[in-house]
Parts: C-alpha cells; structure tokens; sequence
C-alpha cells in the first residue's frame, strides 16, 4: 500500500473527520476574536479619544486594554492545548481505524 492510500484511508475514517471539524469549531471563532481584540488596541487608540479616561489613578483604559491583552493570549494558549490533547486522541483513533479498515465510504 503506498502512502497515498494510506492517507486516503485514513481521511476516510470517523475520527479523521471528527478531528478536522473540531479544529475548524475552535481555531476559525478564535482566530477571528484574536484578531479584533488585538487590532481593536491600535485603532481604538489612534483613532478614538475612547480609551484616554482614567481607569486608576494616571492608569489610562488603554493600559488597561493592552493588559488584558496578555491575559487573553494565556487563556486561549491554555484552552488551545486543552483542546490539542483531545485532537491527539482523535489522531489516534484515525490511525488506529484505518489500520483495521474501519473507514467511510
């Protein structure tokens, strides 16, 4: 069997596609919030006076914004590798179904 129909295989098996539509479920919605969080910083601040007030003491909400950037980054970095440990077992399963040939048509 040569690699090609291997892969053709084991895109063809249950775990294959539940894996690709698992990831396309999660990586599509948070790139999209990423994005806007992360240029909504330059554009709120270089063309709204929105983020001038201050939120504590001389600490203005654009400080603030830019922090909660960085806690944004973490929390989608942890729920990233919470989901990649699932699509490993997915991988798995895929592999594991194609070598017995329980594949879709």
């Amino acid at each position: 069997m040569t690699r090609e129909e291997e892969w053709v295989r084991v895109e063809r098996t249950s775990a294959f596609k539940e894996l690709i539509s698992s990831k396309k479920a999660f990586i599509i919605p948070a790139t999209i919030f990423f994005m806007a969080f992360y240029f909504g910083l330059p554009v709120l601040t270089g063309f709204t006076t929105l983020l001038n007030g201050e939120a504590i003491g001389a600490i203005t909400w654009a400080y603030v914004y830019a922090f909660a950037q960085f806690i944004m980054t973490w929390t989608l970095l942890h729920l990233y590798v919470s989901r990649a440990n699932r699509w490993d077992e997915l991988v798995e399963r895929a592999r594991e179904q194609a070598a017995e040939g329980r594949t879709e048509a």
